[in-house]
């Protein structure tokens, strides 16, 4: 009971770190813009925000303290993490590995962060439901039938699920770009994907099986094509997300071997995508990688990522065939799934949806197309056409996702990285917005067009 009031005292004080006089606010706005802008994610003020103290349980405070994170929302499949450091992605790895969920980073001052992250954890100790920034707007307060506090020093307690800070405003965007966003061109005609796409390859019964290597290291790719290869299967290699992906499209591997940690795109987000998807789902996946360490568990693949088989690195390659040969022989027998059939049904969600969207039914041609890219994640028009939906709807965080995608897919689509550009622009992140410009640019379809993205970039700075 006597260290009480010193905890106590010890939060309030905390407390006062983030909430500070009109000036400092003012400055620590200022930082957090320019962080908003270096990292290229939305900032998160952490004075206006309410966390439900609940999904602190997804994330160790040890580990919370250590790398300056927090998970400020968990809302369905998404979790909305304050990070002192965006650029952290083994952090961000680790936590859609154990949990299953995408996270979506957001960059809060690390002080500021620091502060949150020890009361938010104290207050889930003594067994608080939420934490209250000293300034959470009252529509907030009010939609969850709360108070607001007399003071942050009078009650440094708790309260709800986060507000999140929109995104600090950049340079308005010019006519150039205002004019074509969205448009209703771009949704009214479905083009084909302006590069060439190789067909999948059709298999015969005697053909044998395909194994599709993932890993950007060279020496263990060279190494498990041969081993692989001398053990009768035909082997394809990947040295990055991207190109794997294209391969699964074209190739369609009987079995992958996938590697964790990859440049531009993590193994983790590479099994949601093939696993979620119906006319993928089947492949199986061995996973390897050296991120298995004290609060994962393999069994976490299997059940959150459909992961077959985990093998940790280093690994004896016995380990690796042993795994491959296990899974391919567990699902022997096994009838192949009806591809054509899932296509046209995909296509057919593209089409259902571009109509919903023409008769005025926006969130009913988003579901459309929502269900059309789980039936084929791959599929690259049904994430572009997403993207411009939810950016018609003002959704910019999920637009520029799903348009993110859509470039994963197909990087040389100038539509795509132009109206990628803009949503970057528009939320703010003027580094972002410069990066997909300037591949715009050397994307676009005519000397007019170059002229105007030359022009545009100019502005910017």
């Amino acid at each position: 009971m006597s260290n009480e009031p010193k905890a106590l005292g010890k939060i309030a004080l905390q407390q006062k770190t983030v909430s500070s006089s009109a000036e400092d606010a003012a400055a620590m706005l200022e930082a957090l813009r320019a962080l908003s802008e270096r990292y290229g994610v939305p900032g998160l003020d952490l004075r206006q925000v309410a966390i439900a103290l609940g999904g602190l349980d997804l994330l160790p405070r040890e580990i919370a303290t250590r790398h300056g994170v927090l998970p400020v929302l968990v809302q369905d499949e998404r979790i909305f993490l304050a990070m002192a450091n965006p650029e952290d992605k083994r952090v961000i790895d680790e936590l859609e590995f154990v949990t299953g969920k995408r996270v979506f980073p957001y960059v809060a001052e690390p002080k500021a962060l620091a502060a949150v992250i020890d009361q938010a954890y104290e207050l889930r100790l003594r067994g608080e439901a939420y934490y209250l920034g000293p300034s959470v707007p009252q529509d907030v307060l009010a939609k969850l039938g709360l108070a607001a506090p007399p003071s942050p020093q009078a009650q440094p307690e708790s309260l709800v699920p986060p507000r999140m800070q929109p995104p600090p405003s950049g340079k308005a965007a010019t006519s150039f770009i205002e004019g074509d966003f969205a448009g209703g061109s771009e949704l009214s005609t479905v083009t084909a994907v302006p590069v060439a796409v190789t067909e999948p390859r059709s298999k015969t019964s005697n053909e044998p099986k395909t194994i599709l290597v993932v890993d950007d290291e060279d020496d263990i790719r060279r190494l498990l094509k041969r081993v692989l290869s001398d053990r009768g299967y035909r082997v394809i290699e990947a040295d990055r997300g991207t190109v794997a992906l294209r391969l699964v499209k074209e190739q369609t591997p009987d079995l992958i071997v996938l590697d964790a940690m990859l440049p531009e795109m993590h193994g983790f987000e590479i099994c949601r995508r093939i696993k979620g998807s119906e006319k993928y789902g089947q492949i199986p996946i061995v996973m390897i990688s050296a991120v298995y360490r004290g609060w994962r568990f393999a069994e976490d693949l299997k059940q959150n990522h459909g992961v077959d088989a985990y093998v940790e690195k280093p690994f004896r390659i016995t380990e690796v065939t042993k795994a491959i040969d296990g899974v391919l022989a567990a699902r022997a027998g096994e009838p192949p799934p009806d591809r054509e059939r899932i296509s046209a049904e995909a296509e057919k969600a593209l089409q259902t949806g571009i109509a919903a969207y023409q008769a005025g039914d926006l969130d009913g041609a988003i579901g459309h197309l929502k269900r059309g890219s789980t039936l084929d994640p791959l599929a690259y028009r049904l994430h572009y056409h997403l993207g411009l939906l939810y950016g018609k709807k003002g959704q910019v965080y999920e637009a520029i996702q799903a348009l993110e995608t859509a470039v994963e897919i197909n990087g040389k689509h100038f539509a795509a990285l132009k109206n990628l550009a803009v949503l970057y622009q528009k939320a703010g992140f003027k580094l972002k917005a410069v990066e997909l410009w300037e591949r715009a640019l050397a994307n676009a379809p005519d000397d007019a067009t170059k002229h105007g993205i030359r022009e545009h970039l100019l502005s910017l700075f």
